[in-house]
């Protein structure tokens, strides 16, 4: 059997092709990125696809789950939440052939905005759960869940980490299944989610989930590692590796993978066999509340905390009292805080809104976000996708309220966010007479996940040449009279596209649109930027636009060429004229 190198995101795309799975979509957001990056592997059996949004995403899996196919869908943590409306339904209606949804949980907030603990959405939308703890387990275990979504007639939340997606480790590769497709027929008594057909599903719901537990007492994706009677731990995902490494070695395990309904039954076998018992999990005390609620006495959270990412050093600490050992070398780390990319069209767009002290500025998720971050310091709230233009929105109206007329209110977001959730915050702009200008960011590309593709690109998953979706028209469309498109990158059209949209007498918007440099489809020859230091005096007003080439030196300027891509934004704002273009 062949065995590779794979990463558990690269295992579940693996495991999704072997589980004969169909059809696939989701929309990009780390730790799940890469599932789906590697879907097109399988482009000849397996359809995929990035959706405009979470949501889209999950009602185009489930409607394949009707239909009769094997069904994927993959997300971040938050993405759960903007799929929650269909994820309740379904779990309610049942499915066709299996449905599985993964969900990307992020300990620690390495790129999320929180740490939310998705196994409560296992447990409150009624539907079985299932955790794998290393990238062979991803694979196995997702074929696992796609019989369990059958056999069951419920959706799998199939619950991941950071750590479990982006781990490699070795897996032994299989052949692909083909599952029987039945004949499509239709079933309103199922499928058609009316109040009536809702309550007559719902005990079908709980008889099923209390037909999960005992079927998962006898599971081997849950399973006894028995030893010393002393000590026993209940542990799942990741946490379990950790608590492997730390426990001595003749402790015994309880190893859960169906983690929703937990398997009582067997953990109470399990505590009776042992002395003292820990439950090993990170962020809330899922498993824990529920044994003790069981009157199973356990050891949890009172030793390992609520909060961030769990590893075996500190697992070693908070639970044995010893510290690990550091060896002080005499070097200190050096703060390095996140920033625009050198030559990121966005930089332009924020100096200029950083020059303005009445301007308020409602961001939104993407790597603008770092329009935040010193020293361009020219947003004022991010909060979700989408939540740039009605986060303004509520902005302006209490502004509006309270006589604050001074100030001028813009709605920010990239075109990914635009197509995610963006444009019905449009909508309620135009609605309920907003006064925000909404600027879209369009660099033509998804770029904090690493350049997926997007209604906008001209591209799908798959590399097919799709439509493009023009922003301005849609903008035109919901009512814009006056869109103004802008390059970022030139300061005086920026700096005149805002004023412009200020002084309009008809709602106006700003599409700020250069391609993102990395994306590798677009070829850019900009040249370099070089100080003449006979004319640099030293001002740091080039520091003022937080690009990474450029630093003082010697109480001159200086641009790294290594770095430098020449977008000239520097240049611009020098009052000198010392930057200069390189020939």
């Amino acid at each position: 059997m062949e065995k590779i190198l794979l990463s558990g995101n690269e295992a579940i795309a693996r495991g999704a092709f072997e589980a004969g799975v169909k059809v696939a979509s989701a929309y990009p957001g780390t730790p799940s990125t890469e599932i789906f990056e590697n879907l097109p592997l399988y482009r000849d059996v397996l359809y995929s696809e990035w959706a405009p949004n979470e949501k889209v995403a999950t009602e185009v899996a489930y409607g394949a789950s009707l239909a009769g196919v094997r069904s994927l869908t993959a997300m971040k943590h938050v993405g759960v939440n903007v799929a929650a409306d269909p994820i309740f339904t379904a779990a309610y209606n049942g499915v066709g052939g299996g449905f599985v949804i993964v969900s990307a949980d992020d300990p620690s907030m390495h790129s999320s905005q929180n740490e939310q603990d998705n196994r409560h959405y296992a447990k409150s939308a009624k539907m079985a759960m299932v955790e794998p703890s290393d990238s062979q387990e991803c694979k196995d275990f997702l074929k696992a869940a796609y019989e369990i979504s059958e056999k069951f007639d419920m959706p799998v939340l199939y619950r991941i980490t950071t750590r479990v997606a982006h781990s490699k480790s070795l897996v032994s590769l299989g052949e692909r299944e083909e599952p029987p497709v039945p004949v499509y027929k239709r079933n309103v008594r199922k499928n058609v989610c009316t109040p009536a057909n809702a309550m007559l599903n719902h005990p079908k719901v709980e008889a099923n989930l209390k037909a999960l537990e005992a079927w998962a007492c006898e599971s081997p994706l849950n399973r006894m590692e028995l030893a010393d009677t002393k000590v026993g731990v209940i542990s799942a995902s990741i946490a379990y590796e950790y608590a492997k490494e730390v426990f001595p070695e003749d402790t015994s395990f309880l190893k859960l993978g169906i983690t929703n309904p937990l398997p009582m039954d067997l953990i109470r076998e399990f505590a009776s066999k042992v002395e003292k018992l820990y439950v090993i999990e990170e962020l809330d005390p899922f498993m824990e509340e529920q044994i003790k609620a069981a009157g199973i006495s356990c050891i949890g959270k009172e030793l390992t905390g609520l909060m961030y990412e769990m590893n075996p050093e500190l697992l070693r600490e908070r639970l044995f009292g010893v510290k690990p050992e550091t060896v002080d070398v005499g070097v200190k780390a050096v703060p390095r805080p996140p920033v625009l990319c050198p030559g990121c069209p966005h930089r332009g767009f924020f100096y200029t809104m950083s020059r303005h002290k009445d301007f308020v500025v409602a961001g939104d998720i993407g790597c603008y976000t770092l329009g935040a971050a010193p020293p361009l310091n020219a947003i004022d709230s991010v909060i979700c996708m989408g939540g740039g233009f009605t986060v303004a929105m509520g902005m302006a109206k209490a502004f509006q309220a309270t006589g604050q007329t001074d100030k001028k209110v813009f709605g920010v977001m990239g075109d990914s966010t635009f197509f995610h959730s963006g444009m019905t915050g449009a909508a309620e702009i135009i609605y309920n007479k907003g006064n925000v200008i909404p600027v879209v960011l369009d660099n033509h590309i998804t770029g904090m996940t690493g350049h997926q593709d997007n209604p906008g690109s001209g591209y799908t998953l798959q590399g097919e040449i799709a439509e493009s979706l023009k922003i301005e028209e849609i903008l035109k469309s919901y009512g814009f009279g006056h869109v103004i498109i802008v390059d970022p990158q030139d300061l005086k059209a920026m700096e005149a596209a805002v004023q412009e949209a200020l002084a309009s007498e008809v709602p106006a918007a700003i599409i700020a649109r250069r391609p993102c440099l990395l994306i590798k489809r677009i070829r850019h020859e900009n040249g370099l930027c070089k100080v003449n230091p006979d004319k640099c005096i030293g001002c740091r007003k080039c520091l003022s636009v937080g690009c990474p080439a450029v630093s003082v030196k010697d109480r001159k300027a200086s641009i790294d060429p290594l770095q430098c891509v020449g977008c000239t934004v520097c240049a611009q704002v020098c009052p000198m004229g010392a930057i200069e273009k390189e020939a």
